[in-house]
């Protein structure tokens, strides 16, 4: 069949081309980025109007067809476009017309067109994900206030170590993920600039109203430079990079939850319906949700590496390498961190903190050692290094003498302290209460300690940024869909200019 569509080649795609690369495609844009692509073909029907191009009335007519170019229609005419959205809907529209409007399609590339709708596609998905992200820093946060008074044992290098919170350690998740709201957010306006327009590669010989175009389509501005609109993807590497980053995170507080849900642990517990079993052994009660969690989390670094090896050693033109290949699994990314924050969410509603198991290990380890150096250093006058060894040696005679944290002796102290030659005016109160579980979190006293009042100083503070982050990703999603007074970028409005 002869190509209507270009004069250098005379036939379509073979059938390899269409079934591997070309009809997927296809229904990849027709599924996801068709409503874009009308969008954009509206407002460029607007600038033919406001160019005088097209009368007032070729422009209705245009912008009336491209309004009802939906998916059925342009997917039932996809073998005679050579199964090219662009040229679906060019096809559609001039099937439709009452007479052909030769200035149509006047000094037009796909290119830019193409580079315009993937955008437009990221930035609505952008703000889909931030909105997911603001979800689940909000059910951390509330998690985090009423359980900011619940000792529990912090641990470095996976020994019990100090005296914490849930609170305190669920406003370090909150904390991060707010990082990288406000991060995602600087990437969103650094890649609000409209491609469209740009041409092939090096702009139009036409008077194009880019800056308008960029309004019309709820684009902050224009891109600048006519190459970088067309060559550039760099928002899918910056997008994944930062889910990527966020991935690696939330696998790391997904391991603590999954150590302390472990029957050594006990610390948390989840309903049964977020539940697993054990098709062997009755007596178990799993979580596979947490390890579904970490594991979906490792994809969003993955798809960030696949970006990139898919844009790396290409010219920096518009190349279907870079433009379709590097970003095949760029949905999928949007996908995972999606589905990766909305069973982290449900887990964050649901989870149970078993206090009298937090409370038992707090109770059992010698988790005031630091609190008692800094005793010796401030009572006694001991250098704090020499204090540390004396604090060390006190909690082994301690252990060696069957004593339990909460019960001090004065004398263990005393006797470990003239084993480094420090005589002890006080060794009673210099003791004092370092290892009492119910005073060790409110002798912290720095901001952002785990002292209950500063975990609540804290959770406010991130309170109010919240809902300023609530406000600013609100603003961009309106923009983003506020274009014009029937909301598919206006291109009617403009055509009687």
């Amino acid at each position: 069949m002869r190509n209507t569509l270009t004069g250098r080649i005379s036939s379509g795609p073979s059938a390899l081309l269409r079934d591997e690369l070309l009809d997927p495609q296809f229904a990849y844009e027709a599924e996801h980025l068709l409503p874009y692509y009308v969008r954009i073909e509206r407002t460029l029907v607007a600038e033919y109007a406001r160019m005088r191009l097209i009368t007032p009335e070729q422009a209705r007519e245009l912008d009336g067809l491209l309004a009802g170019a939906t998916r059925e229609v342009i997917t039932g005419q996809q073998q005679a476009n050579m199964s090219d959205i662009a040229f679906a809907l060019e096809r559609h529209v001039e099937n439709g017309l009452s007479a052909p409007v030769p200035t149509w399609h006047l000094d037009r590339s796909r290119n830019d067109l193409q580079a315009c709708a993937q955008l437009m596609f990221a930035r609505d998905r952008l703000a889909g994900a931030a909105r997911s992200l603001l979800e689940f820093q909000e059910a951390v946060r509330q998690l985090a206030a009423v359980t900011a008074d619940l000792p529990m044992p912090g641990y470095t290098h996976h020994q019990a170590a100090q005296i914490i919170t849930p609170g305190f350690y669920l406003a370090a998740v909150s904390e991060h993920v707010q990082h990288t709201l406000r991060r995602l957010l600087l990437t969103y306006d650094g890649i609000d600039a409209c491609p469209l327009g740009a041409g092939a590669m090096s702009g139009q010989e036409l008077a194009w109203d880019r800056d308008r175009m960029a309004s019309l389509l709820g684009f902050r501005r224009a891109q600048p430079n006519a190459l970088m609109s067309v060559a550039s993807r760099g928002w899918a590497l910056e997008i994944t990079a930062e889910f990527g980053v966020l991935g690696v995170t939330l696998s790391r507080f997904v391991t603590d939850l999954l150590a302390w849900g472990s029957s050594e642990y006990g610390f948390i517990d989840l309903p049964d319906e977020l539940s697993g079993i054990s098709s062997a052994m009755p007596q178990k009660k799993n979580f596979p949700i947490l390890e579904r969690i970490r594991g979906r989390s490792s994809h969003l670094s993955a798809f960030h590496i696949d970006v990139t090896l898919g844009q790396r050693n290409t010219p920096y033109s518009n190349t279907v390498e870079v433009s379709k290949e590097a970003g095949a699994h760029v949905y999928q990314a949007f996908e995972a961190l999606r589905s990766t924050t909305r069973l982290f969410t449900e887990v964050i509603r649901h989870l149970s903190f078993r206090t009298d198991r937090m409370a038992e290990v707090c109770e059992r380890e010698f988790l005031g050692g630091f609190a008692l150096a800094n005793s010796l250093t401030l009572h006694e006058d001991i250098p704090w290094r020499r204090a540390q060894v004396i604090a060390g040696r006190y909690i082994v005679a301690a252990v060696a003498a069957g004593r339990k944290p909460a019960d001090g002796d004065p004398e263990l102290l005393r006797q470990a302290a003239l084993g480094e030659g420090h005589e002890l005016r006080d060794p009673a109160a210099t003791l004092g209460d370092a290892f009492d579980v119910g005073r060790a979190l409110r002798r912290m006293q720095s901001s952002g300690s785990a002292h209950p009042d500063a975990v609540r100083t804290a959770l406010r503070a991130q309170r109010d940024e919240h809902e300023r982050l609530v406000r600013e990703w609100a603003e961009r999603a309106t923009t983003a869909r506020t274009t014009g007074g029937d909301g598919h970028g206006n291109a009617s409005a403009p055509c009687g200019d």
